[in-house]
């Protein structure tokens, strides 16, 4: 395991005065790890498009059903968690390591909140291994040279990237960074992804205004995109049922869910 990053390095890039994704997520789902300025953005996205609540909800459950389904039913046993986040309860080390103590662990963040935090990333069993990767979505190969320290590449691995690739503007670039992480990991591997849509279907139409103030006021810069080009992410890749569906929906208990305008699925290299 590389050496965890120290406290001291996320503090010197932390910026109190702007609203941030990571911390705003955070006190969307009832977290600490947040300040004023996010709780003045985050209430006010929130007064434009209320469902954002579920929709952060909703992606935090996701994740808990995916990597479940993942370690249970496909005997996955190493994640490489894309756009980590702040921790919270049940991060994807503690779901797949109570199912599996060995199951091996990357987390790749570069937000300076993120990295402050990241020695709590890093408790897990005394089998497995968990590990912190301060890296930038836009530089994969940086991720898998730095993620092969722990995991192993030549056996399957599960990339999570919940709601990271919205904020690569760009979709052939986000197209781009999806395919070359795929790439590197072999057949048997997963890709968990969630993203943001403004597709009418889900209702995603209502989100724009909330984006537009966002990008106006927060950081970083976020896009929704449609079904069609977040289903380009997996191109190559095998759809686990029930296939591209609202995240809140994706293999859900029998209770009809709250339907959220973000996309969720989970697919397999072939």
């Amino acid at each position: 395991m590389s050496e965890a990053p120290t406290p001291a390095e996320g503090t010197s890039r932390l910026n109190t005065g702007v609203a941030h994704n990571a911390r705003v997520w955070n006190y969307w789902i009832g977290g600490k790890d947040n300040y004023e300025v996010d709780h003045r953005v985050g209430d006010h996205v929130a007064s434009m498009f209320p469902l954002i609540r579920d929709i952060a909800r909703a992606d935090r459950e996701f994740l808990r059903r995916a990597v479940r389904f993942l370690a249970e039913e496909r005997g996955v046993r190493q994640f490489l968690d894309i756009g980590t986040g702040l921790p919270t309860a049940d991060n994807t080390h503690e779901i797949a390591q109570r199912i599996a103590p060995d199951s091996r662990i990357v987390y790749v963040d570069n937000d300076p909140i993120v990295l402050m935090h990241a020695r709590t990333l890093l408790t897990g069993t005394a089998q497995g291994v968990t590990d912190y990767v301060d890296a930038d979505v836009h530089d994969p190969d940086t991720i898998l040279e730095r993620a092969a320290g722990t995991l192993d590449l030549t056996r399957p691995v599960a990339v999570m990237m919940l709601g990271i690739l919205n904020f690569v503007l760009d979709t052939d670039k986000a197209r781009d960074i999806a395919r070359r992480v795929m790439a590197a990991v072999p057949s048997g591997s997963f890709l968990v992804l969630t993203h943001p849509t403004d597709d009418a279907e889900l209702g995603g139409e209502g989100q724009i205004p909330a984006m537009k103030f966002w990008n106006e006021n927060a950081t970083p810069p976020i896009t929704a995109r449609r079904r069609d080009e977040v289903a380009s992410f997996f191109d190559g890749l095998e759809l686990i049922e029930p296939g591209l569906v609202a995240c809140s929906a994706w293999r859900a208990d029998l209770h009809a869910p709250v339907v959220v305008p973000q996309f969720g699925a989970v697919a397999v290299k072939p």
